[in-house]
């Protein structure tokens, strides 16, 4: 078993543009186990804390380092609410990525053959992946980012852009991602969401981390204000 990077440690972590500050001072550390989703309302910040957890975006002060024993980038995946899908077939989205990841050209086609299957895309490997249905696409991009055996997964709004049926087959996936041990981070909007999916929430709110607490606790009893009213605010 290879070494963990995980914890990932958040110290003070701000990032800004154009003179706005979207991450305030966000300190947290975000462990292997449980299932992390940040939650808040649209503008909360959710999106660009993420891509600065992947490493996409370069804080403007503040800290953000893997702890554990492996630290570096090779081990974790991050999937869009827009998956971006290479003008080639299912299959061949899977393989360049794992490509691009350094795995044996003779692991690459077996292990991406192995994944669609998983996913329920094996009768479409062979299928332009820019042709798929909005969820399949999805499924794909999961496949994509589970090929490379992630010990953590970063999901940003995976679902926001799908219908029911095809949300709760990305759920399914996502549960089956994390019975594999793979950590999940995750950003929503949805409450209902959030119940199904988490082990605990983050909170944010004008990009400040308002609040922590493991799920039952954050619905049952908010311990801050701007999460009690957002709470009030989205459910039916």
């Amino acid at each position: 078993m290879s070494a963990a990077m995980l914890p990932l440690v958040l110290d003070s972590l701000t990032f800004g543009i154009n003179g706005k500050t979207i991450i305030d001072r966000v300190t947290v550390e975000i462990g292997a186990g449980p299932r992390t989703i940040i939650l808040g309302p649209n503008g909360a910040g959710k999106s660009v804390l993420m891509r600065l957890c992947h490493g996409l975006l370069a804080p403007t002060s503040g800290s953000i380092a893997w702890r554990g024993a492996a630290n570096g980038r090779n081990r974790q995946a991050m999937v869009f609410q827009r998956p971006v899908m290479l003008r080639r077939s299912a299959l061949a989205n899977i393989v360049y990525g794992l490509k691009l990841a350094g795995v044996a050209p003779r692991e690459r086609e077996l292990r991406a053959r192995d994944v669609l299957e998983a996913v329920g895309l094996a009768d479409v490997a062979d299928q332009s992946a820019r042709v798929l249905s909005g969820g399949e696409q999805q499924r794909l991009a999961l496949a994509r980012a589970w090929a490379l055996g992630p010990e953590v997964l970063f999901l940003d709004e995976p679902t926001a852009n799908l219908d029911p049926g095809a949300a709760r087959d990305v759920e399914t996936l996502i549960g089956q991602i994390r019975a594999g041990g793979t950590k999940i981070v995750m950003t929503t909007h949805n409450l209902g969401q959030a119940r199904r999916l988490a082990d605990e929430i983050l909170f944010l709110d004008r990009g400040r981390l308002v609040e922590r607490s493991p799920v039952e606790s954050f619905f049952r009893q908010p311990a801050s204000p701007e999460a009690a009213a957002f709470i009030k605010e989205e459910l039916p």
